[in-house]
């Protein structure tokens, strides 16, 4: 699977949240200063060539919507995370978050809870 620029990372969080858009529906949930609406169409474009995107007309327009759920992504993104920079060690990823965002022990509580229940 393609890795995605922030850009195009951006916009796909938006198609994930709204199911599916426009161009002029996706600019107007982005932050200020707004790109402009040829940026975001080339963008999704590429999206579509990646095959994260798909389209359909609709009047003189299209919609587009995400053809690659939010979480098959997170997984393929996570997984090569701890891949390339903790060599594939998830105890190393942990141990270096911990330290980094200085985490203390109830915290590692509650997420090795909320890893039990799945």
């Amino acid at each position: 699977m393609k890795q995605l620029t922030k850009a195009e990372e951006e916009i796909m969080q938006i198609l994930w949240d709204l199911k599916e858009a426009n161009v002029a529906t996706i600019i107007e949930e982005m932050p200020e200063p707004k790109p402009a609406y040829n940026t975001v169409s080339t963008i999704v474009r590429i999206l579509e060539s990646k095959e994260f995107v798909n389209h359909r007309k609709q009047g003189k327009g299209y919609i587009y919507f995400p053809t690659l759920e939010k979480e098959t992504y997170t997984d393929q993104s996570m997984n090569k995370l701890v891949d390339g920079y903790f060599n594939g060690s998830f105890k190393s990823m942990v141990s270096f978050f911990m330290k980094k965002n200085k985490m203390d022990t109830a915290d590692l509580e509650a997420i090795l809870k909320e890893i039990n229940k799945k």
